[in-house]
C-alpha cells in the first residue's frame, strides 16, 4: 500500500497534561448506542433471517434509509429462544459476579483497597457487552455527583477508547462505499485509528486537495447484537408494565423511540445531514461550531469531516493551560441547548465529553450528530410554561403544564397533585428555585410519580438524558453550576418576545391573578431577560406595544385600565387626606391623627423601578420610545383605555360619595335618636346625669 501515512502520537498522548486532543476522538464516540454494520456484511450474517427482518436493519436505498422495525425484529426473534436466553443470560451473570464481588468486599471491608480493580471489571463489563451498555456508561462517566471518582476515571475511556477493529475491514468498507481504495481517496491516513468507540473509529487524514479530515469507519457485525438487545429490553418493559402496577409509563415506547434514534445512527448519510441543519441552526451562536462535511467521501458507513483539533471539557488542566474559560464554554453550551430544546426543538442527544470539545481559540465544538432527537412545537412550549411556573412557585400551573406535555391525561384530577408539588418543591427549593438542579427536580418528582398517575412520555427520556448529561459537564467543571439559574433568562426573553399565542397567554396568567397586576413578576421577568444573549429590549418594546394593542391584548388593555383606575384612586384619595389635613391644620381646626402613610409599594413605584431596569438593560434607547407617543394617543384601544379610566374614577368617586352621605346620614340619625332616648346624656357644662 502506497499511502502516505500521519503518526498516531497523539492517540498516546490525551491524558498528558497541556496536550490538545484531536477533536476528532469524539467522532467514534458518538457510538451512543448501536453500531451498525455495512449492508452487505449485515446480509450476509442474517442471510436466514426473513427478508422482513433484514429490511428491518438495513436497506440499500438511500432515500429509504435504516430503520427500526420491532415487529420485524420479535417475529425474528420468537423463532431462536435460545439465541435470546443465551444472550440474556451473557447480559445477567457478569452484573451478578460485579454485585457479588462489590458484596464480598464489603463484608471484609476491603472496598476502598478493591475500588479500582471493581472500577475496571465495570468498565470491560460493559465493553464486552456491547454499543448499548456503552452507552449507559458513557451516562456514567457524566455524573461525579453519582460515580466516585475511580469508576469515573474509569467510565471515561468508554467515551473514544474502545478495542478498535482490524484495518483491513476498514479499509475493505471505504473501499465499498467509496469505490475507490483509501489511498486513491486520501493522500494520507493514519496507519491506525486515533479513537474507537461502540458505533465506529476515526483515522485522521489528508484529502488530496489538502484539508485535514476525520474519516469515520463504522464497525461491522453489530447490527443483530444491536437488534437483539432491543429486543430482550423491549420484551422486559412489556413484562414490567404488564407485572408492576405502579408502572404507568409506555416503557415499550420508550425502548421504540430509543430504537429508532439508534437505528439513525447507523446511517452516517443521515449524520451528515443532521450536522447540516444542525450548523444550520445554530451555527450562528456566538463561540459554537460545527465541523463540515466533505460528501464526495461520505456514506453509509464511511464519513468524512473536517478535523477539529479540541479538548475534551473534563480535561480542566489542558484547558487552563490554553488560557480557555471552561466555565463560559459550559454556559455557551447551555444557551445552545436551550436553543435546541426550547427555539428549534432539534437537539444533541448524545452530548457527553467525547462529543464536546474546546477549540484553541475558545469555541465549544459539536461532535457527532447521529443520536438526534425532536421536540414538536406544543412539547416545546409547554416546556418554557412548566419551568416558568417553577420559578415563580405557581404549582396550580405546574399541574396544568404536566398535562399539556403528557404526564398526566387530560381527566386527571389535579386537585390532590397541587398541594403535593407544593409541598415537595417548598421543601426543597429553600430560598430560590434557581438553586435547583435537574438531578434534583427529577429526584422531588420520582416520589410523586409512584404516588399519582404519572407516566413518562417516550419523548422525554432523550430529553431529559440529555439534560443531566450536559449537567454533569457542569458539574464536573463546577460543583456550584445551576443550569436552572442559567437557564431562567432565556426563558423570560421567550416569554416577552415570542409572539406564539401560547407564550402570550403564559405571560398573561403570569402578570394577572385575580384581576391585578403583579408587577414584581414583571420585574422579574425583566431583570432576568436582560442577561440573556442576542436580547433586544427595543424588539421586546416593539411587541409590546403591537400585542397590547391586537386583538389578543384587549384582556390586558382591560387589566392595566383597572390598575391605573385602583393607582389614581389610591393617589388622590391619599393626596385629599393630605391637603385635608393640611389646612384644618392651618386654621386651627380640629383634626384627627396625621394620616399613616402606606408602607407597601405603589404602583408608581414599581414603574420607577421597571424604568432603572430598562435603563440598565443593554440596548435600551429611552429616544426611540418618542416618536411612539403620538402614535400611542391617536389609536382607538387608548381612547378607549382612557374613557376605561375616566369611568372608572368617576364611578369610585361617586360611590365614594354616595356613601359618605350615607354615613353622614346615618350618624345623624344615631345622634338624634340617642338624644331622645337619653336627654340626660349630654349636660351643658359637661356634666353627665
Amino acid at each position: 500500500m502506497n499511502l502516505k501515512t500521519v503518526s498516531p502520537a497523539s492517540s498516546k498522548s490525551y491524558s498528558q497534561p497541556g496536550h490538545q486532543e484531536p477533536a476528532y476522538p469524539a467522532i467514534a464516540e458518538d457510538t451512543t448506542a448501536i453500531v451498525a454494520p455495512t449492508v452487505s456484511v449485515e446480509r450476509a450474517s442474517l442471510s436466514v433471517a426473513p427478508s422482513k427482518f433484514a429490511t428491518a436493519i438495513a436497506s440499500d436505498s438511500d432515500t429509504e434509509g435504516l430503520r427500526y422495525d420491532p415487529e420485524a425484529i420479535a417475529e425474528y426473534y420468537r423463532q431462536r429462544p435460545l439465541q435470546v436466553w443465551t444472550r440474556f443470560l451473557g447480559i445477567v451473570w457478569p452484573f451478578f459476579t460485579f454485585a457479588a464481588g462489590l458484596w464480598w468486599d464489603r463484608k471484609w471491608g476491603r472496598i476502598a483497597e478493591n475500588q479500582r480493580r471493581r472500577a475496571i471489571q465495570l468498565r470491560e463489563i460493559l465493553t464486552k457487552l456491547g454499543p448499548a451498555y456503552i452507552k449507559v456508561g458513557q451516562a456514567l462517566s457524566t455524573r461525579p455527583d453519582l460515580v466516585p471518582p475511580l469508576y469515573l476515571e474509569e467510565l471515561t475511556h468508554l467515551q473514544d477508547q474502545l478495542p478498535p477493529f482490524p484495518n483491513e475491514v476498514a479499509y475493505q468498507f471505504i473501499e465499498e462505499e467509496l469505490g475507490a481504495r483509501p489511498e486513491e481517496l486520501y493522500a494520507e491516513l493514519s496507519p491506525d485509528p486515533l479513537a474507537a468507540a461502540s458505533l465506529g473509529q476515526v483515522y485522521k487524514g489528508k484529502l488530496k486537495t489538502g484539508e485535514v479530515v476525520a474519516v469515520k469507519v463504522q464497525r461491522p457485525d453489530l447490527a443483530q447484537k444491536i437488534t437483539l438487545d432491543l429486543y430482550i429490553g423491549r420484551s422486559l418493559a412489556a413484562w414490567a408494565k404488564k407485572t408492576f402496577k405502579l408502572v404507568r409509563s409506555d416503557l415499550v415506547a420508550i425502548l421504540d423511540e430509543f430504537g429508532s434514534r439508534i437505528f439513525e445512527e447507523m446511517d452516517y448519510i443521515q449524520e451528515g445531514h443532521n450536522a447540516e441543519r444542525f450548523e444550520r441552526l445554530y451555527g450562528n451562536i456566538p463561540d459554537i461550531y460545527i465541523p463540515k462535511i466533505y460528501w464526495e467521501y461520505t456514506q453509509r458507513r464511511v464519513l468524512t469531516m473536517e478535523w477539529v483539533n479540541g479538548t475534551k471539557l473534563t480535561n480542566l488542566d489542558a484547558i487552563q493551560q490554553q488560557g480557555i474559560d471552561a466555565r463560559h464554554l459550559i454556559e455557551v453550551g447551555v444557551q445552545c441547548s436551550l436553543r435546541q430544546l426550547l427555539e428549534h426543538g432539534f437537539f444533541h442527544a448524545d452530548p457527553h465529553p467525547g462529543n464536546l470539545l474546546a477549540s484553541p481559540d475558545g469555541k465549544l465544538v459539536y461532535l457527532d450528530f447521529g443520536m438526534m432527537s425532536e421536540v414538536k412545537p406544543y412539547q416545546r412550549y409547554g416546556l418554557i410554561e412548566a419551568v416558568v411556573h417553577l420559578v415563580n412557585r405557581d404549582f396550580e400551573g405546574l399541574a396544568r403544564d404536566y398535562v399539556k406535555l403528557e404526564f398526566l391525561t387530560p381527566d386527571t384530577d389535579l386537585t390532590p397533585i397541587i398541594p403535593a408539588f407544593a409541598s415537595v418543591f417548598n421543601n426543597a427549593l429553600g430560598a430560590s428555585v434557581a438553586e435547583l438542579n435537574f438531578k434534583s427536580i427529577t429526584d422531588q418528582l420520582s416520589a410523586l410519580m409512584y404516588e399519582y398517575p404519572f407516566r413518562v412520555p417516550a419523548y422525554y427520556a432523550l430529553i431529559i438524558r440529555s439534560l443531566v448529561t450536559l449537567e454533569g459537564i457542569a458539574i464536573y467543571i463546577d460543583p456550584e453550576f445551576k443550569v436552572l439559574s442559567k437557564a431562567y433568562p432565556y426563558v423570560s426573553k421567550r416569554l416577552l418576545t415570542d409572539p406564539a399565542p401560547e407564550l402570550r397567554n403564559s405571560l398573561r396568567d403570569l402578570l394577572f391573578k385575580d384581576g391585578k397586576f403583579r408587577w414584581n413578576r414583571l420585574e422579574n421577568l425583566l431583570r432576568n431577560a436582560r442577561s440573556s444573549q442576542d436580547y433586544d429590549i427595543n424588539q421586546v418594546l416593539n411587541q409590546t406595544v403591537d400585542f397590547l394593542f391586537s386583538d389578543r391584548g384587549e384582556f390586558i388593555r382591560k387589566n392595566l385600565a383597572d390598575e391605573i383606575v385602583n393607582s389614581l384612586d389610591a393617589l388622590t384619595r391619599n393626596a385629599l387626606q393630605n391637603f385635608t389635613y393640611a389646612v384644618r391644620e392651618r386654621v386651627g381646626l380640629w383634626v384627627n391623627e396625621k394620616p399613616i402613610a402606606n408602607d407597601t409599594p405603589s404602583s408608581l413605584e414599581h414603574i420607577k423601578r421597571i424604568w432603572q431596569i430598562l435603563q440598565e438593560t443593554p440596548g435600551f434607547d429611552a429616544q426611540q420610545l418618542l416618536p411612539l407617543i403620538p402614535k400611542l394617543l391617536v389609536k382607538p384601544e387608548t381612547q378607549q383605555m382612557g374613557q376605561q379610566v375616566a369611568s372608572g374614577l368617576a364611578q369610585r368617586a361617586a360611590a365614594r360619595l354616595i356613601r359618605e352621605i350615607l354615613v353622614a346620614e346615618e350618624g345623624d340619625r344615631s345622634q338624634q335618636n340617642g338624644h331622645k332616648s337619653n336627654p340626660r346624656l349630654a349636660l351643658p357644662g359637661g356634666t353627665r346625669g
